[in-house]
């Protein structure tokens, strides 16, 4: 670009003024990108992303199943070691490089654009089934608008109750039979559920409506959604402590069992779920920064952001569990009076060793010690306060089985399921417009047909999503969620931020990454990055790679299923078929980094540029509110391998309006 002022133009040269000056001034306006209306929408955005479900349902469970306050502090430590550094990185390179997964890794060097539209393939596999879940919460919050609950009593068939839900419990048969409608197994397809096939439309609706205008509908949205949840938590929290039993729950939560920490499977899970918190590798958090003005302070960000998370994760925590905490009790001495009734009958009150006259006045520390001495000759249960504690904490089943019974023992149920749901539905649409943005960024970004067509090609990429997802609505379509869940997320993503790492600590420089961090944020950042970067990091990711390919290997892949006869859960092997289509996700996700790799190695081969050989790619300028933005500059055709510095140089050029844009070239 050149820095001299062009005349004024004349009337015969108005079109062409209009048009820019000089093919680099156009393809400048042409791609111009638009920025966040204010930080605020930006940090709610990013909260909004990386708080989500896996914070309501995830986190409590694997706290509980794992040594409680010592599964805590194991997850603060792997946060500060590894989430925090890593997530810093992706902020710092979408906000220099200004564009999505797919530009940023390509501009470090083209043999590196397979990360990037890797990233593209995890979060199109997460957004098929992630809208499925928010499809669920739609039926719930619709269903939950009537008096009494229909999960609250089991119906009746002819004269006596359902004989499958007699054996379970009403939530659970609510659950599996009448929002499911589950197959016995995943071998077992069925017809697809029409109720669950709507709200996955009107999941899909309210999607494409928020991200029709990219982050300038997505931004408003997000005063509502990334907030909401937060009320509701809140609200949650001030009704829960109250509740007879939360003090018991909570205490058993937190109670910390330190011998967890000897067992490599609860580093695994502690580190995953510090991966999957931040939303580490989906290219969401490179997309949403590479909006930003060059001299947000993205530093500050980063630890914001984790810190919020974690505080939000232990917010859930003590919500969940003072409220199962109340219900735990409430189906305990429920169970304590029934017990002492049926060993009335069985032996006089004389003969028993607790006084059985008031059943009401029995405690359950009185009834344990009096269980363990006498109770268990009677052939009766133990009443565990802890047992009941433990049933139903995982996943889908705290949310929609464990929550949803608890609610039913509260005054005006109804109102507190709303707002429960309401709740999911939000933290599932704030972290679902995260996802389809580390898709259609990253694309629109790269390819000019679609950037043309923004409008459109958003439309089309959630009418497919809905249409492909119709999998997840037939009657075994929970086991595919399931198989989503577990395996076409998990590895993939662990090898991308790998190789992410390792491109920008090793191929590029970590020294010279922090001297671009340094100049673009005008202050120096710690050299403890470095090292985090270069050695901590990798190491992580390796070993929790390592660890999750060890436990595929030596553990047969199950899923639970619900047996319609017994009326309960089981655990089944995967078939053959679905042992071959997880392998197939888990593959194709990872698939675009090799190709990627080969396809610029043969075009070096060939004396081809990578970036000629992409027609449809063109640099990408965004045109920022404090008037700086950054072009981003594909490597020099000489040396496709080439880098440039951070901010080598400056370059103004004057627009048809009198305004100067200023453009400066980033690249890592």
């Amino acid at each position: 670009m050149t820095s001299e002022k062009p005349p004024l133009p004349e009337d015969g040269q108005r079109d062409e003024a209009e048009l820019g000056l000089g093919v680099e001034q156009e393809v400048a306006m042409e791609v111009a990108r638009d920025g966040w209306d204010s930080k605020v929408e930006y940090f709610l955005a990013q909260v909004g992303f990386s708080v989500g479900l896996g914070n309501v349902w995830r986190f409590p469970y694997l706290c509980h199943q794992n040594g409680g306050g010592a599964f805590i502090l194991l997850y603060v430590l792997l946060m500060g070691l590894v989430g925090v550094p890593l997530f810093f990185l992706e902020l710092a390179a979408g906000q220099s490089i200004r564009q999505g997964s797919i530009g940023v890794w390509r501009h470090i060097s083209p043999k590196l654009v397979g990360i990037g539209y890797s990233s593209c393939v995890v979060c199109f596999f997460v957004a098929l089934y992630y809208n499925v879940i928010i499809g669920w919460s739609i039926f719930y919050m619709g269903s939950s608008f009537q008096y009494p609950l229909p999960w609250e009593n089991c119906p009746t068939e002819g004269n006596g109750t359902v004989k499958e839900c007699a054996a379970s419990s009403p939530t659970a048969y609510f659950w599996y039979r009448k929002a499911l409608d589950i197959t016995d197994s995943i071998d077992e397809t069925g017809e697809f559920n029409p109720i669950i096939t709507g709200c996955l439309l009107a999941a899909w609706a309210i999607v494409c409506l928020a991200m029709y205008k990219g982050i300038k509908s997505t931004g408003k949205v997000m005063y509502f959604s990334s907030v909401f949840p937060y009320v509701v938590l809140l609200c949650f929290l001030i009704r829960g402590v109250t509740l007879d039993g939360a003090s018991e729950g909570i205490k058993f939560m937190f109670y910390p069992r330190l011998e967890i920490w000897a067992d490599v499977q609860v580093w695994r899970q502690a580190a995953t779920q510090v991966f999957f918190a931040l939303g580490l590798g989906f290219g969401s958090v490179i997309a949403y920064s590479s909006y930003n003005p060059r001299n947000n302070n993205c530093h500050r960000d980063a630890f914001t952001v984790s810190g919020v998370n974690f505080m939000t994760s232990v917010l859930a925590t003590l919500v969940v569990f003072a409220v199962l905490g109340f219900r735990a009790k409430t189906i305990a001495t429920e169970c304590v009076k029934r017990n002492m009734r049926a060993a009335l009958e069985v032996m006089s009150g004389a003969d028993l060793l607790i006084n059985a006259s008031d059943v009401d006045s029995i405690t359950l520390n009185e009834y344990e010690e009096w269980y363990r001495i006498q109770g268990q000759q009677l052939n009766i249960s133990a009443c565990s306060l802890e047992d009941e504690l433990k049933q139903g904490v995982e996943g889908t089943g705290l949310a929609f089985i464990a929550f949803t019974e608890a609610m039913t023992l509260f005054p005006g149920s109804p109102f507190w399921s709303v707002l429960f749901f309401l709740m999911l539905l939000n933290l599932g649409l704030s972290t679902m417009f995260g996802t389809m943005a580390g898709i259609l960024t990253p694309l629109t970004d790269t390819f000019k047909t679609l950037r043309k067509r923004k409008f459109i090609f958003t439309v089309c990429s959630c009418a497919v999503g809905f249409l492909i997802g119709l999998i997840f609505t037939q009657r075994c379509g929970n086991y595919f969620v399931t198989m989503f869940d577990d395996y076409s997320a998990t590895l993939p993503l662990i090898m991308v931020v790998i190789f992410q790492t390792i491109s920008v600590a090793w191929v590029y420089g970590a020294d010279r990454f922090l001297e671009d961090l340094r100049q673009m944020l005008d202050r120096p950042v710690s050299v403890v990055y470095k090292y985090l970067w270069k050695y901590v990091c990798p190491v992580a990711m390796v070993g929790l790679l390592g660890a999750s390919l060890l436990k595929m290997v030596l553990e047969h892949p199950t899923y639970t299923a619900w047996n319609r006869e017994k009326a309960s859960k089981e655990v089944l092997p995967y078939p053959g078929w679905a042992l071959a289509v997880l392998c197939t996700l888990i593959v194709v996700a990872f698939l675009p980094v090799p190709i990627g790799f080969i396809h610029s190695l043969l075009l070096e081969r060939l004396g081809q540029s990578p970036a000629d050989a992409e027609a449809a790619y063109m640099p990408c300028a965004t045109t920022d509110a404090d008037q700086t933005p950054l072009s981003t500059l594909p490597p020099s055709r000489d040396d496709p391998s080439s880098f440039f510095p951070l901010l080598p140089g400056n370059h103004d050029s004057h627009l048809p309006n009198g305004h100067i844009e200023h453009f400066e070239s980033s690249a890592l």
